[in-house]
């Protein structure tokens, strides 16, 4: 089954960060905060964020609570491994390795990246700069506050539209049904 993806973006202290909606749950590009911190290789940051035991206990953590079908053997090599100067970890690797769903990462040079729930995104985003975190959590906020803004807009304007429609057809029947109706 393909996932459906919306993207969107917001600008988070002059750095526009992607958001894709997957199955009704916004996830926000690691990838472009990343870019935070360095601009030519945004990959190495998110790996270097992953190396550390207590990111690896946070996303555990995470998907041991939001996913059924998270490998708990897995994780559990992982955390052990984690923080020793030979440990790497890329987003890839803990995804097929523990069937994580907190973090999705595609391949491709136009619409590859590493997103990630915004639990987790605000996490790797005050491990960049606590500060950057703030203003993420401001935009993210604000974009959620227009997003339902925008959804009561248009129930009110799908309401409007009905009893407007239902004006039209109770009218066309008076004056065109009914007459026909009642002349035999």
């Amino acid at each position: 089954m393909k996932k459906k993806s919306i993207k969107t973006e917001i600008d988070v202290n002059n750095n526009k960060v992607g958001i894709m909606r997957v199955r009704d749950i916004d996830y926000i590009s690691l990838t472009d905060l990343a870019r935070y911190a360095d601009s030519e290789e945004p990959r190495l940051p998110i790996r270097d964020w992953m190396r550390s035991k207590e990111v690896i206990s946070y996303l555990g953590l995470w998907e041991s609570i939001n996913n059924k079908n998270f490998k708990g053997g897995e994780f559990a090599t992982f955390k052990n491994e984690a923080g020793s100067n030979k440990f790497k970890m890329s987003p890839q690797k803990w995804i097929k390795e523990t069937a994580a769903i907190g973090i999705i990462s595609k391949s491709g040079r136009y619409d590859g990246g590493t997103f990630a729930h915004p639990d987790i995104a605000f996490e790797f985003a005050s491990w960049l700069s606590p500060e950057f975190k703030l203003y993420l959590i401001t935009e993210f906020e604000r974009l959620k506050k227009n997003e339902a803004y925008q959804e009561k807009i248009e129930w009110h304007a799908n309401r409007i539209l009905a009893k407007t429609n239902y004006i039209i057809h109770t009218d066309a029947i008076k004056n065109y049904i009914v007459p026909i109706l009642t002349e035999k």
